[in-house]
């Protein structure tokens, strides 16, 4: 069986994208919008919040596509872009709190959650953690980011980073296991 490649030359489309071609700007779009509006939702609880963050976040994308260097994955570049608009919504619209606390120890835990949990109602799970707990764990057990980034982009200490995931997956360790108690959030 013969693969056929949907596109031939992506570094053609993305330099099309960047001498303004609207076609090409459309394409780039669709091809990542879905993605990328998962992402903003993962920081963004409101989906039409999220939506903007990701128009604005295809805005810069498309303003600095010429700093593109094509030397790592252009999803992984949106991505990033994502990401720090995302935060940036995030500190300007709402208090943004990081509990200061330092842990003296951190340990990881293994991902314990059952495979049948719904991905939306594991989204509203996430979606009641506090701000600054909800960032981090994202940023860390979906994104991939290390602890060290992740003080870097939210002007914190890795200890408090540690700290907010830890704190993270305790209480959704606890709503879990409260639900799982009552029969999957019912009485």
């Amino acid at each position: 069986m013969k693969v056929i490649q949907l596109f031939k030359n992506d570094t053609r489309l993305i330099e099309r994208a960047a001498n303004n071609n609207r076609e090409a700007q459309q394409r780039l779009y669709e091809i990542h919008s879905g993605k990328m509006l998962s992402v903003c939702r993962q920081y963004v609880k409101d989906l039409h919040h999220a939506e903007e963050v990701m128009l604005n976040g295809f805005f810069k994308v498309f303003t600095n596509l010429n700093s593109f260097k094509d030397e790592g994955s252009f999803e992984g570049w949106i991505r990033k872009i994502m990401v720090r608009e995302a935060i940036s919504f995030l500190r300007t619209n709402h208090k943004v709190v990081f509990e200061q606390e330092e842990m003296t120890y951190y340990t990881e835990s293994g991902n314990n959650i059952n495979s049948e949990l719904e991905v939306a109602h594991l989204q509203r799970l996430i979606d009641d953690l506090p701000e600054g707990y909800r960032m981090v764990f994202v940023m860390y057990a979906v994104e991939g980011y290390k602890h060290s980034e992740i003080s870097k982009m939210l002007n914190i200490s890795e200890g408090t980073s540690k700290s907010q995931l830890f704190k993270a997956r305790k209480m959704l360790q606890e709503k879990l296991k409260s639900q799982s108690t009552t029969g999957y959030g019912t009485k």
